[in-house]
């Protein structure tokens, strides 16, 4: 394996990080902040793709410049989001198998339900990624089946507004589920590989031995098999993870992640290829040369993140307890800024995060999870402008 050879921070410093970071939160909303929700139950039409550039493609921080608007409503245990370029969106619900086509005039539709999803616990339908290939456009969904957590892709036919899924593949299978700690998290990245999140799925030994799928990020081909290049030659591109529930780049390439803890802290990390991220023998920062320091790390009533998204060099980190989204400024792979948090309490439980084709960022809620108290037209999917800031 290779050796982890991200940035290493003293067990000091993320504690003061973490302490900042909590100031920050205390502290309230950033320079900018953002009004209340309006309209909360109105979806409003979808942005096009070709509004604006993405800012994801730019550098610098960003933050929210606007008003939040609410473009989709009563969405039923929703988990990933992913836009679409021609307008619109997919958006998985975990409990009931469900993918619904957000259409650009802000009204939902099921294109299909993905078959074989087996729901309970934390497990269903999670991570949705979409790759336009060979003149095919295909839907990849990570979700839990009878006897295991599983990535399949199925082809995408139809035009915008009826849209439809194919018969599933199955790409990759194996992936040992449990009641919690599934993780469930699929992107895919800038040289076109597709990472995969899993959880320890309740077996912690799991997550630090490399012949399981478990407690890892994987990294593949669109076909499933591991990618050239992968540090071991096997589908194992990091390990020793708790549960991450979170994947984004940020413009200068890097990969980041955030991870459930325990009971002290949660994660954002940078992943290396070979990285070995310390869990379970560590929770947090271990100041420890075989193991992978976090760039940042909150208690679990401050984060517990799932989706993560990045825009030039922020990453937007949702909080599931912590109901608020938190906004890291990564500039030189590092945390260069205190962090700030927006929608404190102001959603609820926040599920997953995403910059839109115009440049803006979705987020989705997760009040109807069976965690959260859901509100008048829960779940939604929110839209927040963003602007360079200072």
């Amino acid at each position: 394996m290779i050796p982890a050879r991200a940035l290493r921070r003293s067990t000091a410093a993320a504690t003061a990080f973490l302490v900042l970071a909590l100031t920050a939160c205390a502290a309230g909303a950033p320079s900018s902040p953002i009004p209340p929700t309006a309209s909360r139950g109105t979806a409003s039409a979808v942005p096009s793709a070709t509004t604006s550039p993405a800012p994801a493609a730019a550098t610098g921080w960003f933050g929210p410049a606007g008003e939040v608007s609410t473009l989709a409503s009563g969405l039923a245990a929703p988990w990933s989001v992913v836009p679409l370029a021609e307008g619109g969106a997919l958006i998985s619900q975990r409990d009931d198998g469900t993918v619904l086509e957000l259409t650009a005039d802000g009204t939902t539709r099921a294109a299909g339900a993905v078959p074989g999803v087996v729901s309970g616990g934390e497990s269903g339908l999670h991570g949705l990624a979409v790759l336009a290939a060979g003149g095919q456009r295909w839907l990849y969904a990570y979700h839990g089946a009878a006897e295991d957590n599983r990535v399949v892709r199925m082809a995408m036919g139809g035009i915008p507004g009826a849209l439809s899924l194919g018969a599933p593949e199955v790409i990759v299978e194996g992936i040992a589920r449990g009641r919690t700690h599934n993780g469930g998290r699929i992107a895919f990245g800038p040289d076109g590989f597709l990472y995969i999140s899993t959880g320890d799925a309740g077996e912690r030994p799991a997550a630090r031995d490399a012949a399981s799928l478990n407690g890892k990020i994987l990294r593949v081909t669109p076909e499933g098999a591991p990618a050239p290049g992968n540090p071991s030659g096997t589908a194992v591109y990091s390990l020793g993870h708790r549960n991450v529930q979170g994947l984004a780049w940020t413009s200068d390439g890097v990969l980041w992640a955030s991870e459930f803890g325990q009971d002290t802290w949660d994660e954002l990390n940078v992943i290396v290829p070979g990285g070995d991220y310390g869990w379970p023998e560590v929770e947090g920062a271990a100041g420890d040369a075989r193991f992978v320091d976090p760039v940042a790390v909150w208690t679990p009533d401050e984060a517990s993140p799932s989706g993560i998204a990045a825009a030039g060099e922020t990453v937007f980190v949702t909080g599931l307890r912590g109901e608020r989204m938190w906004a890291v400024d990564s500039s030189g792979g590092a945390a260069a800024r205190d962090p700030q948090a927006f929608l404190a309490g102001e959603q609820g439980r926040l599920r997953d995060a995403v910059v839109a084709p115009d440049g803006s960022l979705w987020i989705l809620t997760g009040n109807t999870d069976g965690r959260g108290s859901p509100r008048d037209g829960d779940d939604v999917l929110l839209r927040v402008p963003l602007a360079p800031s200072a």
